[in-house]
């Protein structure tokens, strides 16, 4: 199968001159069984897509069961009151994000997200229709393509994507269901923070580690953490950053991406 190639041009585009404002809602994941991270998420979702709103495209790509997963999302109410439509349902795809009030892309595997995504030649078309304005929602690996690419995640490759590109959403990198380390455990493979390290050993940016439970807001060139847990915020070269909700984290919008990926193969 041949895929379409297309270049990702990664400056912020909300900063850019005469381009809508970019809205997006990013989870780190996390069981949302626990009341008090659904009753947040929950709350956040109504906050976010108020009442102008009535109906969010829900992208279920990260998962195998498509069925189970919207009605477990229904059954749990993280759909908000909201009118979910899966994207599995509908006949034409590109019409549907063509059409979309709001995109929500749930959690899951990161690698098969990414490779339907590009399957279906849905990137382009979503990259746009968000940076028309239209509210983005991406929980766990829907946070991770929202980022430059999806080298942050900490799934298990089970497919192999054309690439590791991603949406370009955000200028930083996402590691979701980020966890400390133990002190005193005997565990001896490796810690969060000396995966991300190991990155920036080959890479440079920002990566934001998100609790389960976490959550990022952004409306334009503004930033905040809400939620029920902090992130902690890794640059190269320095010492990580500790943030609890509710904080501003304006300056992640000024993070430097690649200047442009090309995330398409003939």
């Amino acid at each position: 199968m041949g895929f379409l190639n297309f270049s990702l041009e990664l400056t912020w585009c909300s900063r850019e001159k005469g381009s809508a404002m970019v809205r997006l809602l990013l989870g780190g994941g996390g069981q949302y069984e626990v009341e008090d991270r659904r009753v947040a998420l929950i709350d956040e979702i109504k906050s976010f897509l108020g009442k102008s709103i009535d109906r969010v495209l829900f992208i279920p790509y990260a998962l195998n069961d498509y069925e189970a997963y919207i009605a477990k999302v229904i059954e749990l109410g993280i759909n908000a009151g909201y009118h979910f439509e899966s994207i599995h349902t509908i006949k034409n795809s590109h019409e549907a994000v063509i059409k979309a009030q709001a995109i929500y892309v749930g959690g899951g595997n990161t690698f098969r997200l990414l490779n339907e995504l590009y399957c279906k030649d849905l990137l382009p078309l979503i990259r746009k229709k968000i940076q028309d304005g239209t509210p983005y929602l991406g929980i766990s690996a829907g946070a991770n393509v929202a980022c430059p690419t999806i080298k942050t995640t900490n799934d298990m490759p089970i497919v192999e994507p054309p690439s590791f590109n991603a949406l370009g959403l955000v200028p930083f990198q996402i590691n979701p269901h980020y966890t400390d380390p133990e002190l005193n455990s005997s565990h001896q493979g490796e810690t969060r923070e000396r995966r991300i390290q190991e990155y920036f050993e080959m890479n440079d940016g920002t990566v934001v580690g998100m609790r389960e439970g976490s959550i990022i807001r952004i409306e334009g060139s503004s930033a905040y953490l809400y939620g029920t847990a902090g992130a902690r915020v890794f640059q190269k070269g320095k010492s990580p950053e500790e943030y609890v909700p509710v904080n501003r984290l304006d300056f992640l919008l000024d993070s430097i991406p690649l200047a442009r990926l090309t995330p398409g193969i003939k």
